[in-house]
């Protein structure tokens, strides 16, 4: 690695710690709080990859005011109890018998609740997978296997929780109805492209926007083999009104990219926001940043050195091997061989809550160097995307962008730092 792919390395590093910290939910969620008059006693369930962290702030601020709360968070994202919280951790991204238990808890309390009783709902996302209960005739085992075919059909998660949340008794506005008439108030942080709250940990308490023939058009789209019960949810209609929730957005994707933007601004890079929105194939996406670096290297880019080019969203990955691996680490790895021989050049792909896939990285970073360097440790980059292995790959070339879980969850950011 040559001097100036080390100094970049560090400002990618740096960036990537000031992008995390300014996108903790932390003082949004105390000021949607603090803004707000509560009743003399409110409920909260708190849902989601950063729910433990939202939970906290809630006690903190409510103090007296907090009757009993439930936070229903992914494996080892719990950072120790919270008072009156009951703290439950389940599976991500399928669902699993934890989620289920944990679930009938939250349903249990919010069938105690009746007039005048006010619920505090706090989401982000991960939450489909750790708030379940299945209607009538759909077993654990069905939602594991769903899951695991939208995922690996490459569906968005627009698509995925349009689908799923069909064979949910609390997804698309039906815990509100179960909570009703008791009041909701939702604080939401978005993982979802363009806020969609209806998709958001699949909409628990937000009108449902898809309609069936949507559902359908889907199912058929990716081939999804579903059984008759399955079939006959599908085509059941969602809640379409609820006038007993109020929901504010605190945080999102374009939060995380003004973050990175900050950053690289403080950095010494010329920051360029292309797109909050990116939505396609992770490896077709590292493959045209690794284009774009190609021309402001080659001088013909509107983008001129030092600069940071900055996307946010969330891409997608069609399994074909059994490698191991994640959308932002695939990105990397396919930007790899584009970048190949570039000097001063960088990219970094970062899933905000710390967890890329089945995986402990948060994602991966990757130079001009990093293609030869895994040729040297016997990878090539073309055989790694086949196997959808670039874990292993990366692990091996000091790629691995490792933070543990971070307590929040607001999409993806993909930077391209390219130096004088």
């Amino acid at each position: 690695m040559g001097e100036r792919t080390g100094k970049l390395r560090i400002d990618a590093k740096a960036m990537i710690d000031r992008i995390i910290k300014d996108n903790l939910p932390d003082e949004a969620v105390k000021t949607a709080l603090k803004g707000r008059e509560f009743a003399d006693g409110v409920y909260v369930i708190s849902i989601g990859k950063a729910a433990w962290t939202m939970a906290n702030v809630a006690a903190d601020v409510l103090g007296d005011k907090l009757i009993k709360g439930i936070v229903i968070t992914k494996y080892d994202h719990s950072m120790g109890s919270i008072p009156k919280m009951d703290i439950y951790e389940a599976g991500h991204p399928i669902i699993d018998e934890n989620s289920l238990k944990a679930t009938r808890k939250v349903i249990e309390l919010a069938q105690r609740l009746g007039e005048g009783d006010e619920l505090l709902l706090l989401l982000s996302g991960g939450g489909s997978a750790l708030f379940e209960a299945p209607l009538e005739g759909v077993t654990l085992e069905d939602l594991q296997q769903l899951s695991a075919d939208l995922l690996s059909a490459g569906c968005d998660i627009v698509e995925i929780n349009m689908i799923r949340k069909r064979l949910s008794s609390v997804k698309a506005g039906r815990f509100a109805q179960i909570t009703a008439p008791a009041k909701i108030f939702a604080v939401v942080l978005s993982d979802v492209l363009g806020d969609r709250l209806d998709t958001i940990s699949s909409g628990p308490a937000a009108p449902d926007a898809s309609i069936v023939s949507e559902c359908l058009d889907a199912v058929k789209k990716y081939g999804i083999i579903l059984n008759e019960i399955q079939k006959a949810h599908l085509t059941k209609e969602t809640p379409k009104i609820l006038d007993n929730v109020e929901t504010t957005v605190v945080g999102s994707v374009r939060s995380l990219c003004d973050s990175a933007a900050l950053s690289a601004t403080f950095l010494g890079y010329a920051p360029h926001i292309l797109t909050t929105m990116l939505n396609c194939e992770a490896k077709e996406a590292g493959r045209f940043l690794a284009a774009i670096a190609k021309d402001i290297d080659a001088g013909i880019s509107h983008f001129k050195r030092p600069c940071a080019v900055i996307c946010g969203g969330e891409t997608v990955v069609n399994l074909k091997g059994n490698g191991k691996g994640g959308r932002n680490q695939e990105l990397a790895l396919a930007a790899a061989e584009g970048l190949a021989g570039l000097k001063g050049a960088v990219l970094f792909s970062l899933g905000s809550d710390g967890t890329d896939g089945p995986t402990d990285a948060a994602g991966g970073i990757v130079d001009g160097d990093t293609k030869d360097e895994l040729g040297n440790a016997g990878f090539t980059v073309h055989e790694l995307l086949a196997n959808n292995d670039a874990y292993t790959g990366l692990s091996a070339v000091d790629g691995l962008i490792i933070t543990g879980p971070t307590g929040t969850n607001v999409n993806d950011v993909v930077v391209l730092l390219m130096d004088k």
